[in-house]
């Protein structure tokens, strides 16, 4: 952009800047001294008010005003600058850039006045030339919306990148790390996107930032985004997204996670209590769920895992789906089965979890609602005229007052029963895009998903550890303590792989929910390297929830009292964090190596998928640690054997120590030192 008189210039962080041109309603952003993205412009569509195609910032005004001023918020403080667009009979239009002091990144709005019937698709940045001056493993990553249908996330080679992200994205240099992290910070009336195209491995041919985006598969919507209409002020707004680039692209999301939570607070109360360590009945027994076989797996832990246990000295123990076995008469039964299950948890020194689905109908029949004078028909939202079914079940308006009825009904008796927490599922229900919803203030999805969540939270009053399983990755984290990383994973090496793939390149999301899980850790009868990569799965993501039938004999059982009382791995569990990646270029499989710290302590954990053996060279300068000196050692946690530092890497940087992992195992390693 060649500077004239009309050029504005918002500089930000280290030798960070936007040029806004008020003659052509285009903007560029110079990160660390480079023209990153080129011809920026904002873009709005839909609304009976707007004209055929949307309204542009380049060529639907024939007036554009500059003005800046100081602000403070949640995120911190800063200047925000506006660029009003008035003239050619349209709705005005603001493009709102926020600097926040000392911060390499810059937060970016697009907002209409005025009402009109709102808009479906708005744009803060349509760019269709950007760079980052990088080459060789240059990546772009795509994040799934949720974690349903074992979706994964895909670090692909940047040349041949074509997709859109939801809600984030960092297109990086896997060598040096350096990248570009973008993603919204909002998320109470829009699913956003990311759409990038690469051009070659060093630029990109598109990258637009919008909010507006649907998709059959990937967001599981059956029609195009809701209207979002002008709020109390008369704006209608696009989502803040933020816009940074990062000397390591992992520290990026992290920081992404971390404004997440600043920029809005929330609902549900923090989690003061130990990271949760326990057992869940859908990973073996299933339908075979039954009083004595629940009471089998509390003896079980209470009796012959007594090292077994959290920082709180306790453990989860949850019935999942088909708790209803012992509900005799359904959920208007009798749930006596059940406050016994709680007392005998309780008595034992542990803790009773439920397991729901408050926004999915199962049974898709018209028929009387528990408790309420509704009909569950009257409760289904439609798409394009017709039901939603989704995973089998059928979506409920989480606005409709039958609805939350029956969500209050049924926390009620929860909480009667004496249960501490609750497991619930199948929660994108809530935000799928709908023909209407009951209340008529709401029109998307994510609008919806946020007056039943709020509702759910509301009926569980804090007395809940409350963990969400199928669910939208960044709305979800306002209303629970606790998610699931991926979809359902038992014990084969495969659904390690799986499940690691999310721990991978979504392990930022520890900083947004208070913990992330790695879902049931199975061992059944399968071999012991299968298991011990099993476990670091769940070590690496953040806590420990096992799955087996610990109420039967079984290898399992055995299996179970070595690792699950090993000191070390659970001091290493017990910090709750989830480890970051070493290497993020593995496309759609999970990486091999992670890396986290407890306690003064480094931790390196090293899981190897394949059939075939992998000999691998730690470098503690590639994961982040400094050491000094020749010699330096490891304690291999599993066996209690110490490695040396053997010879030195990085062109003698530094010692390097060469492992082996066996076929389908793992390794975790505890060393000292400083990040």
């Amino acid at each position: 952009m060649l500077a004239h008189a009309q050029v504005r210039v918002i500089s930000f962080g280290r030798d960070n800047r936007i040029q806004y041109d008020l003659h052509t309603g285009r903007y560029d952003v110079i990160f660390d001294g480079k023209e990153m993205i080129r011809d920026a412009y904002a873009l709005c569509k839909a609304g009976d008010s707007l004209a055929e195609g949307g309204l542009d910032s380049r060529t639907s005004y024939t007036s554009r005003t500059w003005s800046s001023a100081t602000f403070s918020d949640s995120s911190g403080s800063g200047i925000r600058y506006t660029v009003t667009l008035t003239g050619g009979g349209r709705p005005a239009m603001e493009q709102v850039f926020y600097v926040y002091r000392g911060e390499d990144y810059f937060y970016v709005e697009v907002r209409l006045a005025g009402g009109g019937t709102g808009c479906d698709y708005m744009s803060p940045l349509h760019a269709g030339n950007a760079e980052l001056y990088e080459y060789g493993d240059n990546r772009a990553l795509r994040v799934p919306f949720d974690n349903d249908a074992w979706v994964r996330y895909n670090a692909a080679p940047l040349a041949s990148a074509g997709f859109t992200s939801a809600e984030v994205t960092a297109i990086y240099n896997n060598t040096d790390r350096h990248g570009l992290v973008v993603g919204s910070v909002d998320h109470h009336d829009w699913k956003s996107g990311i759409t990038i195209e690469g051009a070659d491995s060093g630029r990109l041919s598109r990258l637009t930032v919008f909010a507006g985006y649907t998709d059959s598969i990937y967001t599981r919507d059956a029609k195009g985004h809701g209207r979002v209409v002008a709020d109390k002020e008369h704006f209608i707004r696009s989502p803040r997204m933020m816009v940074g680039w990062f000397s390591d692209w992992r520290k990026g999301l992290e920081q992404y996670a971390d404004a997440n939570r600043k920029a809005v607070s929330g609902y549900i109360g923090a989690w003061t209590k130990g990271t949760p360590f326990g057992w869940n009945s859908w990973g073996t027994m299933q339908s075979g769920l039954t009083l004595p076989k629940a009471k089998g797996v509390v003896d079980f832990f209470h009796d012959s895992c007594p090292g077994f246990r959290n920082a709180d000295n306790t453990l989860y123990i949850d019935l999942d789906s088909y708790w209803d076995n012992l509900a005799e008469g359904g959920m208007t039964g009798d749930f006596s089965r059940l406050t016994e299950f709680c007392r005998y948890c309780r008595r034992k020194g542990f803790r009773p979890g439920i397991y729901w689905a408050p926004f999915a109908d199962w049974g898709k029949t018209s028929r009387k609602i528990e408790s309420a004078d509704y009909n569950y028909a009257d409760c289904w939202i439609r798409s394009n005229g017709h039901y939603m079914d989704l995973d089998g079940a059928r979506a409920m308006d989480p606005t409709h007052p039958g609805t939350k009825a029956r969500i209050a009904y049924l926390i009620g008796r929860f909480r009667a029963c004496g249960f501490q927490m609750i497991k619930i599922d199948f929660l994108g229900h809530a935000a799928l895009e709908a023909d209407s919803y009951y209340d008529p203030s709401v029109h998307t999805g994510m609008q919806a998903f946020r007056k039943g969540m709020e509702w759910l939270v509301d009926q569980l009053d804090g007395k809940m550890l409350v963990y969400a399983a199928i669910s939208p990755s960044m709305a979800t984290a306002r209303y629970v303590h606790m998610r699931r990383i991926a979809c359902d994973a038992f014990s084969n090496i495969g659904e390690t792989d799986y499940t690691l793939n999310s721990t991978t390149y979504g392990w930022w999301q520890g900083r947004l929910y208070e913990h992330i899980d790695a879902d049931h850790l199975v061992f059944k009868a399968g071999p012991a390297g299968v298991n011990r990569a099993r476990l670091v799965s769940g070590i690496v993501t953040g806590t420990l929830i096992m799955g087996d039938d610990y109420s039967v004999e079984g290898p399992w059982r055995t299996m179970a009292q070595g690792l699950l009382q090993n000191r070390e791995l659970l001091a290493v569990a017990r910090n709750g964090r989830a480890f970051r990646p070493v290497e993020g270029n593995t496309g759609e499989r999970a990486g091999n190596c992670f890396y986290g710290e407890a306690g003064g302590h480094v931790y390196l954990a090293i899981v190897n998928y394949g059939d075939t053996a992998l000999t691998y060279t730690i470098d503690p300068l590639r994961w982040g640690m400094k050491v000094s000196g020749d010699h330096w050692t490891m304690k291999e946690l599993f066996s209690g054997k110490m490695v040396e530092a053997a010879g030195t890497i990085g062109g003698g940087d530094g010692p390097g120590i060469t492992v082996t992992v066996p076929p389908a195992d793992a390794v975790i390693f505890s060393g000292t030192g400083q990040e």
